[in-house]
């Protein structure tokens, strides 16, 4: 078993708003946990209007998966990188 989590940074200098940001992140979460069943909130910075704080975590039954959906975090960051850009990505990984 493989438990992954993390967090990303996010810069969002477009962003003029709260709704703005929260469309963005909103479209950004809703996009990542349709195509992998994570777990993944806005953890820091909510009330600020260009800056976010993603925590994210999901349970793996074999190494593939685990590159599978940080492969998968990285594209649907690259996607939104007209709308954000990322200040930070750190994650660790737990085996048992």
């Amino acid at each position: 078993m493989y438990v992954l989590y993390g967090q990303v940074n996010l810069f969002l200098p477009q962003s003029s708003s709260l709704k703005d940001k929260r469309q963005i992140i909103q479209s950004m979460i809703a996009r990542l946990r349709k195509r992998f069943s994570i777990s993944i909130c806005e953890v820091d910075h909510q009330n600020l209007w260009q800056r976010s704080s993603l925590g994210f975590s999901a349970v793996c039954s074999n190494n593939r998966d685990v590159d599978l959906i940080l492969q998968s975090i990285h594209i649907t960051l690259e996607h939104y990188e007209d709308d954000c850009n990322v200040t930070d990505l750190t994650y660790d990984l737990i085996t048992s």
